[in-house]
């Protein structure tokens, strides 16, 4: 991993890698953001697919993985400025952007503030607002007051369907390690970030063309939420997985698919 340093003194950690196929002028760089309670990591079975066709920027969001996690709450502005500034770090002009649950959160909040910088936005498993605010706040409380593993059991219960549970016990088991490893006080900041969000005066800015991924059996980001979504962005149209909240691992092949065919749709000239 290599280390940004942004302007309130938070390290964010990333990765670029892949070469993207051989062509004139520099490859397109694909920035992949995470989603709540996991890491880089979470793209395992997007990487060689995507490496193949693009440079792919990974980042671990603040308060996750090798980033630092400040204490105190974080808001959806702080997470779009920290990926801003990594951009102007790394001297990349514009990318395309696949952000999954908060990710796409901060997808929205880049197509709506930080235009210039996104080419094709991918939003996937993820809404424009996530209330009640007081879920939020008790998450937080038992989160700082037991650790993640007061909450592992009802996470995983919407990231993945009981089938998918079932017959890929080591997928679900690596995902589960990330969680538990995230720091409880970053795991809180971005929570807070999350229960304070309202996007949806916004999301009509969002200009980029942009394809909204859902996932048919998903709790926490269900169908209605992206159709919402598709409804405020004039550029979007949604396609719908046979998964949960994880839509990237548990339908991976399709995911990779359908992202790929959108991002190609209209290469960069």
């Amino acid at each position: 991993m290599s280390f940004v340093t942004v302007s309130d003194g938070c390290r964010i950690a990333y990765r670029l890698e892949g070469a993207g196929p051989e062509r004139a002028g520099p490859a397109v760089v694909l920035l992949l953001s995470n989603s709540l309670g996991t890491n880089t990591g979470l793209w395992a079975h997007q990487l060689a697919a995507f490496g193949a066709r693009f440079r792919v920027l990974c980042y671990d969001s603040r308060g996750h993985g090798a980033s630092d996690a400040p204490s105190g709450a974080y808001s959806i502005d702080r997470l779009g400025r920290d990926v801003v500034e990594l951009l102007d770090a790394l001297g990349l002009q514009s990318v395309h952007f696949c952000g999954l649950s908060q990710g796409g959160m901060v997808g929205q909040w880049l197509g709506a503030h930080a235009a210039e910088r996104i080419e094709r936005l991918v939003l996937a498993n993820t809404a424009a607002y996530v209330g009640p605010p007081s879920a939020w706040q008790e998450r937080i409380d038992r989160v700082l007051e037991a650790g993640m593993g007061a909450v592992v059991t009802g996470v995983l219960e919407r990231w993945f369907t009981p089938g998918f549970t079932a017959r890929a016990p080591e997928q679900v088991a690596a995902l589960r390690a990330i969680f538990l490893s995230t720091p409880p006080v970053g795991y809180a900041g971005c929570c807070a970030a999350l229960r304070d969000l309202d996007l949806r005066g916004s999301a009509a800015s969002v200009s980029a063309p942009t394809l909204i991924v859902a996932g048919a059996l998903d709790p926490a980001t269900p169908p209605a939420r992206a159709a919402e979504l598709a409804g405020s962005i004039q550029a979007a149209r949604v396609v719908t997985l046979d998964a949960a909240h994880l839509s990237n691992v548990e339908q991976a092949e399709s995911f990779n698919q359908v992202v790929l065919e959108f991002l190609e749709a209209h290469p960069r000239v």
